[in-house]
């Protein structure tokens, strides 16, 4: 008996799973998903969103002057690594500053990047990579500059700048969790 009951479950196994509709592709980047009157420096540039409970930032990426770390960025985006991941540095009128998996600011992806130190200046709502004292450290810590912060220029790789959203960074505390996703991939 056990064995027709075994029988009739494999022949209608197929048909079941035929009825199942696949899961559609998760979308990552389309130009359509950016906030009504956002202003790209160039349209084609990748965009990610940190989401947070004080409000979303949206972040143009920079890949012509740091492109391993705008594609560490974006990898590390699409992985899901960086979401439920805390600010775990805040200070005042410096940085706001997450990353790290560990929530101490000692920890990151396993890798290191190699130092794209660029012309871009540590503006207010620049992002730039963390790293220890060497030059090839970073990995996935980043911060957002909440001034302008002329001293860290050529000694920290500058990958984006902050377009929507300029009043969340000064309302975020630490411990805050983000939510990080790609609103516009590389073209």
């Amino acid at each position: 008996m056990w064995q027709i009951l075994l029988v009739a479950l494999l022949a209608a196994a197929p048909i079941a799973m035929a009825q199942t509709p696949a899961p559609a592709p998760a979308e990552t980047s389309t130009a359509s998903q950016l906030p009504a009157g956002v202003k790209l420096e160039k349209a084609t540039n990748p965009v990610i969103k940190i989401s947070t409970e004080k409000g979303d930032m949206i972040l143009e990426l920079f890949p012509d002057v740091a492109p391993k770390h705008v594609e560490g960025m974006l990898t590390l985006t699409k992985k899901g690594f960086y979401n439920n991941l805390t600010f775990h540095r805040v200070v005042p009128g410096f940085v706001i500053q997450g990353g790290c998996p560990q929530g101490t600011g000692t920890g990151g992806p396993g890798y290191n990047l190699p130092a794209e130190f660029n012309s871009r200046k540590h503006l207010k709502g620049t992002l730039a990579m963390a790293r220890a004292q060497d030059p090839n450290s970073a990995g996935s810590q980043f911060y957002i500059c909440l001034d302008v912060i002329p001293h860290l220029d050529n000694q920290y790789t500058v990958f984006g700048q902050l377009v929507h959203g300029h009043d969340v960074p000064e309302k975020i505390r630490q411990g805050d969790k983000m939510q990080v996703s790609v609103l516009q991939d590389l073209k």
